[in-house]
């Protein structure tokens, strides 16, 4: 295998049943998963007992040892730690790969890029379906339309070039993103001083990363992500401690992150 696909997860079996079964229908098999889990849940655990097997690549679970709260950043950097390739994927619990995600990667990931993927942005009511009926069979351009969903036209595959001539101005988005392995390893990885969601996991991996001299490319209408609805789980509270931290950090300017990667080992 190649490819290590990192799913953050958290509580939500009835979404990583469809992610496992979207990877299950990739073009390209030649990945692994690593289930980063912020949680530590009998229920995870259970469901991987019974169905691992069932699915066409291996899985490591990876998970806290006890519920300490929001520890994505951590978890992130043990499934790193624990990943048998040099390529990384980055996606979250909530998002279902379209069917070349993987390939595109793939074919795509080289070190010294930052890889910048997009999502579909699917409504309420289509992932409420989608849940409910454990399908992706509406996963199509055409359902989409038709749907209550936003950014569609980031959901149309291209495999060859982008639709769209200018940037989006979006950047690193958490939910969908590769990058080589010694990349990520040369900044000490996620900063786990971010005990909130958001910032940490992708502005914050970021901005080091581009300091360091890493470049970006855009995987926008070939590495596709479908992202379900839920509501907002953090509050503003929390998107501007993690502002301020960044800002701190940014002045500083430690690219390599003092509490990442080489504090687990």
């Amino acid at each position: 295998m190649e490819l290590s696909v990192i799913i953050s997860y958290y509580k939500a079996l009835d979404k990583l049943r469809l992610i496992l079964r979207a990877l299950a229908r990739q073009s390209n098999k030649n990945f692994e998963v690593i289930l980063s889990e912020d949680d530590y849940n009998e229920e995870t655990f259970e469901f991987l007992s019974k169905n691992r097997m069932l699915f066409n690549f291996p899985i490591t679970h990876i998970y806290q040892k006890e519920d300490k709260g929001f520890r994505k950043n951590e978890m992130l950097n043990k499934s790193i730690i624990h990943s048998k390739t040099n390529k990384m994927v980055f996606i979250d619990g909530d998002c279902l790969p379209h069917k070349h995600f993987v390939n595109n990667y793939l074919k795509n990931i080289q070190e010294g890029y930052i890889y910048e993927g997009r999502a579909v942005l699917l409504g309420k009511n289509i992932s409420e379906w989608i849940i409910q009926k454990q399908s992706l069979k509406k996963l199509n351009f055409f359902s989409l339309l038709f749907s209550d969903s936003k950014m569609i036209k980031d959901g149309i595959y291209s495999p060859l070039f982008s639709l769209s001539i200018k940037k989006d101005g979006r950047g690193l988005v958490g939910r969908n993103w590769g990058i080589g392995k010694k990349s990520l390893m040369d900044v000490n990885g996620f900063d786990m001083d971010y005990i909130f969601a958001g910032v940490g996991e992708d502005v914050d991996i970021e901005w080091r990363l581009k300091e360091n001299g890493i470049k970006t490319k855009s995987m926008k209408n070939k590495s596709i992500v479908y992202h379900l609805y839920h509501p907002k789980s953090y509050s503003e509270e929390m998107v501007r401690y993690n502002f301020e931290l960044l800002h701190k950090k940014q002045k500083e300017h430690n690219i390599r992150c003092l509490r990442g990667i080489e504090i687990i080992g």
